[in-house]
């Protein structure tokens, strides 16, 4: 079975402390300036992922919409998550160039 390296990444950003899930906490940092990359369950509510898209572009923050709540949720060593703010800009490179990879390989 083939691992999922971007669930890795974010797996580890939350063991280094480089990681905040929900949406209180994931709003907090963006609107504070610590976000690096904001992910978003692709299966999250549209006011959700519309709330999420709107912040980003104004704080001119990344975000992208990846895996199911489940997933993230799982990925974090937590019960499902339906946003999650990257606070790491190693983390945030690492994980928006395996997405790019995969739109290319697309």
């Amino acid at each position: 079975m083939q691992r999922d390296k971007v669930l890795s990444l974010i797996g580890l950003a939350m063991k280094a402390g480089k990681c905040v899930s929900g949406e209180f906490m994931t709003e907090r940092e963006v609107k504070s300036g610590k976000a690096c990359l904001v992910m978003t369950a692709a299966d999250a509510s549209d006011n959700t992922k519309k709330k999420f898209r709107d912040m980003c572009k104004f704080y001119e923050v990344p975000i992208c919409f990846y895996g199911d709540k489940d997933t993230l949720g799982h990925a974090m060593g937590k019960e499902f998550r339906a946003s999650l703010a990257i606070l790491d800009e190693g983390f945030a490179r690492g994980i928006l160039k395996e997405l790019k990879k995969r739109e290319s390989i697309a």
